[in-house]
């Protein structure tokens, strides 16, 4: 026995709410783009800006501001300190101490940070996690990889697409994809998470998945135009996003459900991946009906204009 979450016959006219759509777009993107000229660009993690991360956890709950009064006479520079949660179910907090490069040059900084929490909370109430250093050429060399691999990705899935159908499908797929992108950097932007290198993976997992999705609904779209070649493109791209919806909602709808016990279960070290993912996967689903479908429409309605 099949699991039918739209009955067949189904027939929202989803073509009539695309000036909306393309509304809503724009505002999300926009909001993003604030956010980040308001935040002086995304908030780069170590693997990108370089210098030294270091995980500290406490037996209790000390303020930040204790920490930072008892780093302060170091001399590190411009230190930042991020409450990284609590640990597990023994009620220890855990704290992110990010130093500038310069910091991360000093040879024996770790050990004079360690020794000065010993010193005030106690030798027992302090452990050094773990401790993350990288250069600043590193750090460069790494975000010029990521951006490179994150576009290479999102081109060569539209130039699939374009080799699969045809033209305006490509673009309509591309277009897409950076859609989904843009929108997915602007919420970790305004939600203020940090872009290392396991959220360049999650940008890459969307493009995945957002064109997987879009090659379903790009494939029953030409199918339906060979077989229904006298109705137009508008009433042809309603039929199959309605006929493909069943399968989308459950797809996407099993994996945002792994995501969010990912999110709430997986610890704050994966917060920014799993966050990434589920923006992405949702707006991806979005895109394939309201960005990447009506480019195709918009291409048969410039091409009629033309005749």
């Amino acid at each position: 026995m099949s699991i039918e979450l739209i009955k067949p016959g189904t027939k929202i006219d989803f073509v009539r709410y695309t000036v909306w759509a393309i509304a809503f777009s724009w505002a999300l993107i926009l909001i993003g783009v604030i956010s980040l000229v308001l935040h002086k660009g995304p908030n780069y993690g170590i693997d990108f800006s370089g210098g030294t991360m270091m995980q500290v956890r406490f037996s209790g709950k000390p303020a930040i501001g204790d920490i930072r009064a008892v780093l302060s006479p170091l001399g590190l520079g411009d230190v930042t300190i991020q409450d990284f949660g609590t640990h597990g179910s023994s009620g220890g907090e855990e704290f992110l101490v990010r130093l500038p490069v310069e910091a991360a040059e000093l040879a024996d900084v770790s050990k004079n940070i360690g020794a000065a929490l010993e010193e005030k909370f106690g030798k027992d109430a302090v452990e050094v996690v773990r401790i993350e250093t990288v250069g600043p050429r590193v750090g460069r060399e790494l975000r010029t990889r990521a951006i490179l691999a994150v576009a290479f990705a999102t081109l060569m899935m539209g130039a699939y697409i374009w080799f699969r159908f045809e033209l305006r499908f490509g673009i309509g797929a591309a277009v897409a994809l950076i859609h989904d992108v843009l929108i997915t950097i602007g919420a970790l932007s305004i939600f203020n998470y940090e872009f290392d290198l396991t959220v360049i993976a999650a940008l890459l997992t969307i493009v995945g998945f957002s064109v997987n999705d879009t090659v379903i609904v790009s494939d029953r779209i030409r199918e339906n135009m060979r077989k229904s070649r006298r109705d137009p493109l508008a009433k042809i791209i309603n039929n199959s996003i309605n006929e493909t919806l069943s399968r989308t909602i459950l797809t996407t709808g099993t994996a945002i459900l792994v995501i969010v016990a990912l999110f709430l279960l997986g610890g704050n070290v994966i917060h920014g991946f799993a966050f990434a993912l589920l923006v992405g996967f949702t707006i991806g689903t979005y895109s394939s009906i309201y960005v990447a479908s009506p480019i195709v429409l918009f291409f048969e309605r410039e091409k009629g204009r033309r005749r």
